[in-house]
Parts: C-alpha cells; sequence; structure tokens
C-alpha cells in the first residue's frame, strides 16, 4: 500500500511539474509571437545560462585541461598577437576587449566583455578551443580552418593576449589600435583632408 501511494506521489509531481513547464513554455511562445525576436535585445537570463551550457557541452573533454604551450609569450610575438587582434578580433571585441563595437553589440548574443570574469575563468584550452571552433548560433567564427601549425600558434598567442586585455597599459592598447583596419570611409575622408591641407 505504502509503495502505490508513493508512486501515486511522484506521478502527481511528474504532472505537476510538465504542467508547469508546458504552462511555462507556452506563455513564452506567446510573447514570441506578439513580441518577436530582435538582436537588439539583451539576451535573458536563462538564454545565456543556456548558451553557456551549451558552449561547455560542445567541448571535447580533454580541451579544458590544455595549458598554452607559449607560456611565458615573448615580447615579439605578444605584439604578432596584438597586431593579429586589430586584424582579426576587433572588429568585434574592440581594441581593449569591452565588445563595445557596433558589430559587436549588434550580435546575438553580443560579442562577450573579454576582460570579464566571465572570460577571464575560462582555462587556456577553452579558450583556444573557441578561437579554433568558434561557437555556433552566435557571431563567433572558427579560425583554426587551416591546420598547418602557424594557425595554432597563432591562436594560442592570442589566448596569451587575452589574459593581458584586464590591464592592458595605454601602450599596448595604443599599438592594438595602430593596426586596426582602416574602413573605406576613413579611408575616403582622410584623403579629402590631405587634398584639402596641400591646397588648390
Amino acid at each position: 500500500m505504502s509503495l502505490r501511494r508513493d508512486v501515486v506521489g511522484g506521478l502527481a509531481v511528474v504532472g505537476a511539474l510538465t504542467l508547469i513547464l508546458a504552462v511555462g513554455g507556452g506563455l513564452y511562445g506567446l510573447r514570441l509571437l506578439n513580441h518577436g525576436f530582435s538582436a537588439l535585445e539583451a539576451p535573458s537570463a536563462l538564454e545565456a545560462r543556456v548558451a553557456r551550457a551549451a558552449r561547455a557541452f560542445s567541448m571535447p573533454s580533454g580541451a579544458r585541461e590544455q595549458k598554452n604551450p607559449l607560456e611565458p609569450l615573448p615580447p615579439k610575438m605578444l605584439s604578432e598577437a596584438r597586431a593579429h587582434w586589430a586584424d582579426h578580433c576587433a572588429v568585434c571585441h574592440a581594441a581593449d576587449g569591452s565588445g563595445q563595437t557596433p558589430i559587436g553589440k549588434g550580435l546575438y548574443p553580443p560579442a562577450p566583455d573579454m576582460r570579464a570574469a566571465a572570460t577571464q575563468g575560462l582555462s587556456d584550452g577553452e579558450l583556444y578551443w573557441i578561437i579554433q571552433n568558434g561557437i555556433r548560433l552566435t557571431g563567433m567564427p572558427a579560425w583554426g580552418q587551416l591546420h598547418d601549425g602557424t594557425r595554432n600558434r597563432d591562436s594560442w598567442a592570442l589566448v596569451s593576449l587575452i589574459r593581458t586585455l584586464p590591464g592592458l597599459s595605454p601602450e599596448a592598447l595604443d599599438e592594438i589600435k595602430a593596426g586596426l583596419p582602416v574602413s573605406r570611409h576613413e579611408l575616403n575622408e582622410q584623403r579629402a583632408e590631405d587634398a584639402f591641407l596641400e591646397g588648390p
């Protein structure tokens, strides 16, 4: 009799949880139908949690334990990593790693602040894996398409650079900014300014 009561009680709890999830999912679905999706909105706490869990689940088990083989990074390689960051990463993540660029803020989810604890708390292996493989359903591309060794070295050097972003010196920031690509609009403005200064 006691076992039967336990089974019935367990089924009642499962049924109640299923009903709560169904009603909650239905209300969320109705909200989406009326409101729609927009990349202008910040992801909800639930979406952020699910995205982090999906990212962690997508990595092979050994990725987290990998150590950066380039540490300590020689100054010349760190300078090369800054140039690489300026050319490939800063368009979304910003020169200082804040993610405060038009493209970075327009992504869904937005480009993360690479200086923040959520990123700095990742292991070297996790950062390397993300750089090499990207993150699905976000704007983070995979940069490991070429497996010639150079791309692997560049990705490890970027891991070292990412570790420096929270305490980036003004000189290092200036070095990154000097390597930022120049847009056609900026180039045309510079040409017009040079032509004006040269006179007729």
